[in-house]
Protein backbone atom coordinates (compact mmCIF):
# COMPACT_ATOMS: atom_id res chain seq x y z
CA UNK A 1 0.00 0.00 0.00
CA UNK A 2 1.58 3.16 -1.19
CA UNK A 3 1.38 6.29 1.24
CA UNK A 4 -1.71 8.47 1.68
CA UNK A 5 -0.02 11.75 2.72
CA UNK A 6 4.13 12.70 2.54
CA UNK A 7 5.81 15.60 4.48
CA UNK A 8 8.94 16.56 2.97
CA UNK A 9 11.09 17.97 5.22
CA UNK A 10 13.31 20.09 2.93
CA UNK A 11 13.21 23.27 0.67
CA UNK A 12 13.43 25.12 -2.25
CA UNK A 13 13.84 23.13 -5.84
CA UNK A 14 13.77 19.43 -4.12
CA UNK A 15 11.16 20.18 -2.07
CA UNK A 16 8.66 20.75 -5.26
CA UNK A 17 10.74 18.02 -6.87
CA UNK A 18 9.39 15.83 -4.23
CA UNK A 19 5.74 17.33 -4.46
CA UNK A 20 5.10 17.32 -8.19
CA UNK A 21 6.01 12.96 -8.04
CA UNK A 22 3.51 13.26 -5.19
CA UNK A 23 0.96 14.97 -7.01
CA UNK A 24 1.67 12.51 -10.33
CA UNK A 25 0.99 9.53 -7.60
CA UNK A 26 -1.88 10.67 -6.03
CA UNK A 27 -0.08 11.02 -2.57
CA UNK A 28 -1.29 14.51 -0.51
CA UNK A 29 2.19 16.44 0.38
CA UNK A 30 3.15 18.65 3.42
CA UNK A 31 6.09 20.86 3.06
CA UNK A 32 7.48 22.41 6.42
CA UNK A 33 9.18 25.96 6.36
CA UNK A 34 11.11 28.71 8.44
CA UNK A 35 9.95 31.34 9.49
CA UNK A 36 11.80 33.49 6.78
CA UNK A 37 11.06 31.11 4.07
CA UNK A 38 7.03 31.19 4.27
CA UNK A 39 6.90 32.79 0.96
CA UNK A 40 9.13 29.69 -0.81
CA UNK A 41 7.78 27.88 -3.94
CA UNK A 42 7.37 24.76 -2.24
CA UNK A 43 4.87 25.96 0.21
CA UNK A 44 2.37 27.38 -2.38
CA UNK A 45 2.66 23.83 -4.48
CA UNK A 46 1.97 21.38 -1.58
CA UNK A 47 -1.67 20.62 -0.27
CA UNK A 48 -0.44 21.87 3.04
CA UNK A 49 1.97 23.49 4.62
CA UNK A 50 3.37 24.38 8.35
CA UNK A 51 6.26 26.25 10.17
CA UNK A 52 8.36 24.86 12.11
CA UNK A 53 10.24 27.88 13.88
CA UNK A 54 13.73 28.60 12.70
CA UNK A 55 15.59 25.65 11.60
CA UNK A 56 15.06 22.43 9.11
CA UNK A 57 16.96 20.70 11.27
CA UNK A 58 14.93 20.56 14.16
CA UNK A 59 13.61 17.06 14.32
CA UNK A 60 11.36 17.90 17.44
CA UNK A 61 8.98 20.11 15.64
CA UNK A 62 9.43 17.85 12.02
CA UNK A 63 8.02 15.12 13.94
CA UNK A 64 5.08 17.11 15.10
CA UNK A 65 4.23 18.68 12.09
CA UNK A 66 4.11 14.87 10.65
CA UNK A 67 1.61 13.91 13.47
CA UNK A 68 -0.38 17.24 13.49
CA UNK A 69 -1.07 16.50 9.40
CA UNK A 70 -1.26 12.91 10.05
CA UNK A 71 1.61 12.49 7.37
CA UNK A 72 2.59 8.58 7.26
CA UNK A 73 5.97 9.16 5.65
CA UNK A 74 8.65 11.67 5.40
CA UNK A 75 10.94 12.26 2.47
CA UNK A 76 13.96 14.41 3.73
CA UNK A 77 15.61 15.03 0.41
CA UNK A 78 18.94 15.99 0.18
CA UNK A 79 21.12 17.82 2.52
CA UNK A 80 19.48 18.91 6.17
CA UNK A 81 18.88 15.94 7.53
CA UNK A 82 18.97 13.56 4.88
CA UNK A 83 21.23 11.23 5.78
CA UNK A 84 20.86 11.49 9.75
CA UNK A 85 20.48 8.51 11.24
CA UNK A 86 19.10 9.52 14.50
CA UNK A 87 15.84 11.48 12.51
CA UNK A 88 15.70 8.05 11.10
CA UNK A 89 15.71 6.05 13.83
CA UNK A 90 13.24 8.82 15.36
CA UNK A 91 10.57 8.48 12.31
CA UNK A 92 10.60 4.69 13.27
CA UNK A 93 10.19 5.42 16.57
CA UNK A 94 6.90 7.42 15.95
CA UNK A 95 5.91 5.24 13.09
CA UNK A 96 6.60 7.17 10.73
CA UNK A 97 8.38 6.30 7.22
CA UNK A 98 11.42 7.42 6.11
CA UNK A 99 12.01 7.34 2.88
CA UNK A 100 15.47 6.20 2.38
CA UNK A 101 17.56 3.61 3.87
CA UNK A 102 17.89 2.04 7.65
CA UNK A 103 18.84 4.13 10.20
CA UNK A 104 21.07 1.34 10.67
CA UNK A 105 22.81 1.88 7.01
CA UNK A 106 22.42 5.29 7.06
CA UNK A 107 24.99 5.25 10.61
CA UNK A 108 27.18 2.81 8.95
CA UNK A 109 27.64 4.24 5.61
CA UNK A 110 27.83 8.20 6.91
CA UNK A 111 30.59 6.94 9.13
CA UNK A 112 33.50 7.73 6.05
CA UNK A 113 36.11 5.61 7.94
CA UNK A 114 33.46 2.98 8.56
CA UNK A 115 32.79 2.96 5.01
CA UNK A 116 36.25 2.93 3.79
CA UNK A 117 36.65 -0.17 5.74
CA UNK A 118 33.47 -1.51 4.12
CA UNK A 119 34.52 -0.73 0.57
CA UNK A 120 38.07 -2.31 1.15
CA UNK A 121 36.67 -5.62 2.43
CA UNK A 122 34.82 -5.71 -0.78
CA UNK A 123 37.71 -5.02 -2.99
CA UNK A 124 37.27 -1.06 -3.84
CA UNK A 125 40.65 0.69 -3.77
CA UNK A 126 40.51 3.17 -1.05
CA UNK A 127 42.91 6.29 -0.50
CA UNK A 128 45.45 5.80 2.11
CA UNK A 129 44.86 7.89 5.19
CA UNK A 130 43.82 7.43 9.48
CA UNK A 131 42.29 4.64 9.93
CA UNK A 132 39.80 6.10 12.03
CA UNK A 133 38.85 9.29 13.60
CA UNK A 134 42.16 11.49 15.00
CA UNK A 135 42.45 11.90 18.62
CA UNK A 136 44.30 15.30 18.53
CA UNK A 137 46.38 17.79 16.53
CA UNK A 138 49.87 16.22 17.39
CA UNK A 139 48.37 12.41 16.17
CA UNK A 140 46.86 14.11 12.68
CA UNK A 141 50.67 16.09 12.00
CA UNK A 142 52.48 12.44 13.03
CA UNK A 143 49.81 10.60 10.23
CA UNK A 144 50.15 13.03 7.66
CA UNK A 145 53.65 12.93 7.95
CA UNK A 146 53.88 9.55 7.45
CA UNK A 147 51.17 9.51 4.57
CA UNK A 148 53.54 12.23 3.02
CA UNK A 149 51.75 15.63 2.20
CA UNK A 150 49.97 16.91 0.54
CA UNK A 151 46.89 15.73 2.88
CA UNK A 152 43.28 16.17 2.99
CA UNK A 153 41.39 17.04 6.75
CA UNK A 154 38.06 16.08 6.59
CA UNK A 155 35.50 15.48 9.05
CA UNK A 156 33.08 12.24 9.15
CA UNK A 157 30.10 13.00 8.64
CA UNK A 158 30.83 15.76 5.94
CA UNK A 159 29.09 16.13 2.59
CA UNK A 160 28.70 18.74 0.16
CA UNK A 161 32.07 20.17 0.29
CA UNK A 162 31.82 21.27 3.82
CA UNK A 163 34.64 20.20 6.42
CA UNK A 164 37.38 20.15 3.61
CA UNK A 165 41.01 21.45 4.46
CA UNK A 166 43.91 20.88 2.07
CA UNK A 167 47.35 20.97 3.42
CA UNK A 168 50.10 20.72 0.66
CA UNK A 169 52.94 21.20 2.99
CA UNK A 170 53.71 20.21 6.45
CA UNK A 171 54.17 24.26 7.42
CA UNK A 172 50.52 24.70 6.77
CA UNK A 173 48.90 22.12 8.89
CA UNK A 174 48.32 23.47 11.86
CA UNK A 175 46.86 27.01 10.38
CA UNK A 176 44.44 24.57 8.12
CA UNK A 177 43.60 22.56 11.65
CA UNK A 178 42.74 25.56 13.43
CA UNK A 179 41.04 27.03 10.52
CA UNK A 180 38.79 23.57 10.46
CA UNK A 181 38.10 23.57 13.55
CA UNK A 182 36.54 26.87 13.43
CA UNK A 183 34.69 26.26 10.39
CA UNK A 184 32.68 23.48 12.55
CA UNK A 185 31.84 25.26 15.36
CA UNK A 186 32.34 22.43 17.74
CA UNK A 187 35.46 20.76 19.18
CA UNK A 188 32.90 17.40 18.58
CA UNK A 189 33.04 17.08 15.20
CA UNK A 190 35.39 13.92 14.35
CA UNK A 191 38.08 14.76 11.72
CA UNK A 192 40.15 12.33 9.97
CA UNK A 193 43.09 12.58 7.57
CA UNK A 194 43.74 11.24 4.12
CA UNK A 195 46.32 11.68 1.11
CA UNK A 196 45.20 14.42 -1.08
CA UNK A 197 44.81 13.20 -4.93
CA UNK A 198 46.23 15.55 -7.78
CA UNK A 199 44.27 16.34 -10.74
CA UNK A 200 41.97 14.18 -9.97
CA UNK A 201 38.28 13.18 -11.90
CA UNK A 202 35.50 12.57 -9.66
CA UNK A 203 32.87 10.07 -10.96
CA UNK A 204 29.83 8.98 -8.89
CA UNK A 205 27.71 5.73 -9.61
CA UNK A 206 23.34 5.76 -8.93
CA UNK A 207 22.25 2.79 -7.22
CA UNK A 208 19.34 1.37 -6.45
CA UNK A 209 18.21 -1.35 -4.22
CA UNK A 210 15.35 -3.15 -3.92
CA UNK A 211 13.53 -4.52 -0.43
CA UNK A 212 14.52 -7.88 -1.83
CA UNK A 213 18.26 -6.61 -1.53
CA UNK A 214 18.75 -6.76 -5.41
CA UNK A 215 20.70 -4.07 -6.66
CA UNK A 216 21.44 -2.16 -9.62
CA UNK A 217 23.12 0.87 -10.85
CA UNK A 218 22.09 3.07 -13.31
CA UNK A 219 25.59 4.11 -14.88
CA UNK A 220 27.67 6.66 -14.05
CA UNK A 221 28.21 10.30 -13.59
CA UNK A 222 31.47 13.03 -13.59
CA UNK A 223 31.11 16.01 -11.15
CA UNK A 224 34.50 17.14 -11.77
CA UNK A 225 33.69 20.88 -12.43
CA UNK A 226 33.82 22.09 -8.83
CA UNK A 227 34.50 25.04 -7.15
CA UNK A 228 35.81 24.72 -3.21
CA UNK A 229 34.43 20.98 -3.82
CA UNK A 230 31.22 22.07 -4.58
CA UNK A 231 30.14 20.62 -7.92
CA UNK A 232 28.95 22.85 -10.45
CA UNK A 233 28.41 21.23 -13.55
CA UNK A 234 27.38 17.65 -13.80
CA UNK A 235 27.35 14.99 -17.53
CA UNK A 236 26.76 11.47 -18.05
CA UNK A 237 28.10 9.50 -19.47
CA UNK A 238 31.55 10.37 -18.74
CA UNK A 239 33.65 10.59 -21.81
CA UNK A 240 36.34 8.85 -19.38
CA UNK A 241 34.88 5.69 -18.26
CA UNK A 242 34.77 3.36 -21.38
CA UNK A 243 32.46 0.06 -21.19
CA UNK A 244 34.88 -2.37 -19.58
CA UNK A 245 35.50 -0.12 -16.74
CA UNK A 246 32.05 0.98 -16.27
CA UNK A 247 31.13 -3.13 -15.81
CA UNK A 248 34.40 -3.48 -13.40
CA UNK A 249 33.03 -0.77 -11.06
CA UNK A 250 29.76 -1.24 -11.34
CA UNK A 251 29.77 -4.79 -10.24
CA UNK A 252 32.22 -4.33 -7.52
CA UNK A 253 29.76 -1.51 -6.45
CA UNK A 254 26.66 -3.63 -6.29
CA UNK A 255 28.66 -6.89 -4.35
CA UNK A 256 29.36 -3.96 -2.21
CA UNK A 257 25.88 -3.02 -1.76
CA UNK A 258 24.18 -5.94 -1.66
CA UNK A 259 26.86 -6.97 1.35
CA UNK A 260 25.74 -4.10 3.75
CA UNK A 261 21.89 -5.12 2.41
CA UNK A 262 21.07 -1.63 0.57
CA UNK A 263 17.54 -0.81 0.37
CA UNK A 264 16.80 2.59 -1.05
CA UNK A 265 18.95 5.39 -3.71
CA UNK A 266 22.42 6.04 -2.91
CA UNK A 267 25.67 7.27 -4.51
CA UNK A 268 29.40 5.64 -4.46
CA UNK A 269 31.39 8.59 -5.59
CA UNK A 270 35.53 8.33 -6.45
CA UNK A 271 38.39 9.97 -7.16
CA UNK A 272 40.49 8.72 -10.47
CA UNK A 273 44.51 9.49 -10.46
CA UNK A 274 46.37 10.45 -13.42
CA UNK A 275 46.92 6.51 -13.45
CA UNK A 276 42.88 5.96 -13.91
CA UNK A 277 42.94 4.17 -11.08
CA UNK A 278 39.87 4.55 -9.14
CA UNK A 279 39.65 5.27 -5.03
CA UNK A 280 36.51 5.30 -3.22
CA UNK A 281 35.84 8.32 -0.81
CA UNK A 282 32.43 8.43 0.37
CA UNK A 283 29.19 7.02 0.21
CA UNK A 284 25.41 9.36 -0.01
CA UNK A 285 22.84 7.27 1.41
CA UNK A 286 20.36 9.60 -0.07
CA UNK A 287 19.36 11.32 -3.05
CA UNK A 288 21.67 13.71 -4.46
CA UNK A 289 21.27 17.10 -6.48
CA UNK A 290 22.99 15.74 -9.97
CA UNK A 291 20.16 12.83 -9.63
CA UNK A 292 18.62 15.08 -12.48
CA UNK A 293 20.52 13.56 -15.19
CA UNK A 294 20.47 9.69 -14.72
CA UNK A 295 16.49 10.35 -14.60
CA UNK A 296 17.04 11.95 -18.19
CA UNK A 297 19.58 9.08 -19.33
CA UNK A 298 17.36 6.38 -17.94
CA UNK A 299 13.49 7.64 -18.25
CA UNK A 300 12.79 6.60 -14.64
CA UNK A 301 11.60 8.79 -11.85
CA UNK A 302 14.20 8.43 -9.38
CA UNK A 303 11.83 9.94 -6.64
CA UNK A 304 8.87 7.91 -7.76
CA UNK A 305 11.12 4.63 -7.05
CA UNK A 306 12.10 6.13 -3.97
CA UNK A 307 8.70 6.23 -2.69
CA UNK A 308 7.61 2.60 -4.14
CA UNK A 309 10.74 1.00 -2.24
CA UNK A 310 9.52 2.65 0.80
CA UNK A 311 6.13 1.06 0.19
CA UNK A 312 8.18 -2.49 0.09
CA UNK A 313 8.10 -2.66 -3.86
CA UNK A 314 10.74 -3.70 -6.06
CA UNK A 315 11.19 -1.06 -8.64
CA UNK A 316 14.10 -2.49 -11.08
CA UNK A 317 15.44 -5.61 -12.83
CA UNK A 318 18.68 -4.57 -14.56
CA UNK A 319 21.50 -2.11 -14.43
CA UNK A 320 21.16 1.03 -17.12
CA UNK A 321 23.74 1.56 -19.80
CA UNK A 322 24.09 4.94 -21.88
CA UNK A 323 22.28 5.73 -24.65
CA UNK A 324 22.44 9.72 -25.51
CA UNK A 325 24.07 12.40 -23.02
CA UNK A 326 23.14 14.84 -20.58
CA UNK A 327 24.59 17.80 -19.20
CA UNK A 328 23.45 20.00 -15.89
CA UNK A 329 24.42 23.62 -14.99
CA UNK A 330 23.91 24.63 -11.03
CA UNK A 331 22.28 28.20 -11.41
CA UNK A 332 23.94 29.19 -8.45
CA UNK A 333 22.97 33.42 -6.63
CA UNK A 334 26.80 33.78 -6.75
CA UNK A 335 29.26 36.53 -8.82
CA UNK A 336 31.82 34.23 -10.44
CA UNK A 337 33.56 37.46 -10.99
CA UNK A 338 34.13 37.99 -7.40
CA UNK A 339 35.45 35.02 -5.82
CA UNK A 340 32.19 33.32 -6.30
CA UNK A 341 30.22 35.45 -2.94
CA UNK A 342 26.98 35.38 -2.69
CA UNK A 343 24.42 37.05 -4.02
CA UNK A 344 21.42 37.52 -2.26
CA UNK A 345 18.09 40.33 -3.57
CA UNK A 346 15.07 40.34 -5.05
CA UNK A 347 14.34 38.60 -8.60
CA UNK A 348 13.28 41.43 -10.66
CA UNK A 349 12.06 39.26 -13.61
CA UNK A 350 13.02 35.98 -15.23
CA UNK A 351 12.83 34.23 -18.36
CA UNK A 352 13.74 30.22 -18.66
CA UNK A 353 15.06 28.70 -21.88
CA UNK A 354 12.72 25.81 -22.95
CA UNK A 355 12.68 23.75 -26.48
CA UNK A 356 13.06 19.97 -26.70
CA UNK A 357 15.62 18.11 -24.37
CA UNK A 358 15.76 21.59 -22.14
CA UNK A 359 14.83 20.91 -18.01
CA UNK A 360 14.58 23.46 -15.66
CA UNK A 361 14.25 22.33 -11.44
CA UNK A 362 13.71 25.73 -10.03
CA UNK A 363 12.15 27.75 -7.17
CA UNK A 364 12.34 31.35 -7.53
CA UNK A 365 9.97 33.47 -9.50
CA UNK A 366 9.47 37.47 -10.06
CA UNK A 367 9.83 38.71 -6.83
CA UNK A 368 11.28 36.23 -4.72
CA UNK A 369 14.09 37.18 -2.43
CA UNK A 370 17.09 35.02 -2.52
CA UNK A 371 18.15 34.82 1.08
CA UNK A 372 22.04 34.40 2.36
CA UNK A 373 20.88 31.89 5.09
CA UNK A 374 20.78 29.32 2.72
CA UNK A 375 22.45 27.20 -0.07
CA UNK A 376 23.12 29.51 -2.90
CA UNK A 377 22.06 27.25 -5.67
CA UNK A 378 18.66 28.10 -7.58
CA UNK A 379 18.07 26.66 -10.68
CA UNK A 380 19.40 23.15 -12.36
CA UNK A 381 19.26 23.36 -15.94
CA UNK A 382 19.36 19.73 -17.65
CA UNK A 383 20.13 19.47 -21.37
CA UNK A 384 19.83 15.68 -23.27
CA UNK A 385 21.15 15.15 -27.01
CA UNK A 386 22.13 12.25 -28.67
CA UNK A 387 25.98 12.97 -28.16
CA UNK A 388 28.10 14.91 -26.25
CA UNK A 389 29.06 17.55 -28.51
CA UNK A 390 25.14 18.32 -29.60
CA UNK A 391 24.68 18.57 -25.65
CA UNK A 392 27.29 21.29 -25.28
CA UNK A 393 25.24 23.27 -28.26
CA UNK A 394 22.01 22.76 -26.32
CA UNK A 395 22.87 23.88 -23.63
CA UNK A 396 25.31 26.88 -24.94
CA UNK A 397 21.88 27.87 -26.63
CA UNK A 398 20.03 27.88 -23.34
CA UNK A 399 22.07 29.25 -21.19
CA UNK A 400 22.12 32.33 -23.60
CA UNK A 401 18.03 32.53 -23.03
CA UNK A 402 18.31 32.39 -19.49
CA UNK A 403 18.20 35.72 -17.92
CA UNK A 404 17.60 36.37 -14.19
CA UNK A 405 17.07 40.11 -13.60
CA UNK A 406 18.12 41.77 -10.00
CA UNK A 407 20.71 39.11 -8.50
CA UNK A 408 24.41 37.91 -9.53
CA UNK A 409 24.52 34.55 -11.08
CA UNK A 410 26.79 31.90 -12.09
CA UNK A 411 25.11 31.84 -15.85
CA UNK A 412 27.58 33.85 -17.48
CA UNK A 413 30.55 31.16 -16.04
CA UNK A 414 28.78 28.57 -17.43
CA UNK A 415 28.81 29.54 -20.77
CA UNK A 416 32.22 30.39 -20.10
CA UNK A 417 32.91 26.76 -19.22
CA UNK A 418 30.92 25.35 -22.66
CA UNK A 419 33.50 27.06 -24.40
CA UNK A 420 36.32 25.79 -22.71
CA UNK A 421 38.22 24.16 -25.26
CA UNK A 422 39.72 21.39 -22.40
CA UNK A 423 36.08 21.06 -21.19
CA UNK A 424 34.64 20.80 -24.89
CA UNK A 425 37.56 18.17 -25.30
CA UNK A 426 37.06 16.54 -22.22
CA UNK A 427 40.38 16.97 -21.19
CA UNK A 428 39.72 18.76 -17.48
CA UNK A 429 40.22 17.67 -13.90
CA UNK A 430 38.65 18.98 -10.24
CA UNK A 431 41.58 21.02 -11.41
CA UNK A 432 39.99 23.19 -13.99
CA UNK A 433 38.91 26.87 -12.09
CA UNK A 434 42.06 26.71 -10.24
CA UNK A 435 43.83 26.37 -13.72
CA UNK A 436 42.37 29.51 -15.08
CA UNK A 437 42.72 31.91 -11.52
Amino acid sequence: MLFKKILIANRGEIAIRIIRTCKEMNIKTVSIHTKIDKNSLHTKLSDETICIGKSYLNIKNIIAAAEITNANAIHPGYGFLSENYKFSKTCKSHNIKFIGPSYEVIKKMSNKTNAKKIMKKNKLNIIWGSKKSLKNFKEGLEISKYIGFPIILKIENGGGGKGIKIVKQEKDFKFQWKNLKIELKSNNKKIYVEKFIKNPKHIEFQIIGNPNKKVYHLSERECSIQNRYQKLIEETPSLFVKKKIRKKIGNLIINTMKYIKYEGVGTIEFMVDERKKFYFIEMNARIQVEHTITEELTNIDIVKKQIYIAANKNVIKKNFYPKSHIIQCRINAEDANNNFNPSPGKIKNINFPGGKGVRIDSFIYPGYNINYQYDSMIAKIITKDKNRNECIKKMKRALGEFKIEGIKTTIPFHIKIMNNKKFILGNFTTEIINEWN
